[in-house]
């Protein structure tokens, strides 16, 4: 295939997903309901990450879940132990979930006074990145382990993200990532970013993520009011 055809091919992909994404957005609002979109690579934590999330806010808030995968249900049953409603979606293969795969599931769950929708994208830093899912908006989740070259290396996601979370941040002594220039380039890559340091099994930096995502769903339930 010609570098010309797969640019077409793509650009195709990227516009019908963004008509479902535009569905489920329209969805999201009518409803009331902030949609998140967390992504990150294989090991950086993310389930972890939620279920500390959902710890914090389930007694505050309504909120549902989304585990998209390649293969397996593990995540969405973890998330399940909390008493959450999830919906498990597998891409049998694809690298990540697109706007159709979660409108198709949508109707899976009870929209009466549901505050905020957790999508956990596949994981990935580089296919999800460009996939619009119809979400207010994107949270990349980076190992600390997984060195400080990763934002500049993957910096699609980093650019199309509102938040990152830095985590497993109790490992940093023993690596050797360069904290202060994983943030800069962070920062050179999208000056608005928010970034939030974390360790999910000391709890560390966990209290100021949980109190921002907190004002984010109650300021989308007043702005939708």
């Amino acid at each position: 295939m010609s570098s010309q055809r797969e640019i077409a091919v793509m650009a195709n992909l990227l516009q019908n997903n963004d008509i479902h994404a535009e569905i489920n957005r329209k969805h999201f609002e009518h409803n009331n309901c902030l949609a998140v979109n967390m992504i990150g690579s294989p090991g950086a934590g993310k389930t972890t990450l939620l279920e500390r999330t959902l710890s914090h806010l389930k007694e505050k808030h309504s909120i549902a879940v989304i585990e998209g995968d390649i293969f397996t249900r593990r995540d969405a049953d973890r998330i399940a132990q909390h008493d959450i409603p999830v919906v498990q979606i597998n891409t049998g293969g694809g690298c990540h979930l697109d706007s159709k795969m979660v409108e198709k599931v949508l109707t899976e769950f009870q929209w009466d006074n549901l505050d905020l929708m957790i999508i956990e994208n596949v994981g990935n830093l580089v296919c999800p990145a460009d996939f619009d899912l119809g979400e207010e908006f994107k949270v990349v989740v980076l190992s600390v382990v997984e060195g400080d070259d990763k934002p500049a290396k993957y910096p699609v996601i980093f650019r199309n993200s509102k938040v990152a979370v830095l985590n497993k941040m109790d490992l940093l002594a023993l690596v050797e990532t360069d904290l202060d220039a994983m943030k800069k380039d962070i920062f050179n890559i999208n000056p608005e970013i928010k970034i939030f340091e974390v360790s999910c099994r000391t709890g560390e930096g966990l209290q100021e993520w949980v109190q921002w995502l907190d004002e984010q769903v109650r300021q989308a339930k007043g702005k939708n009011a």
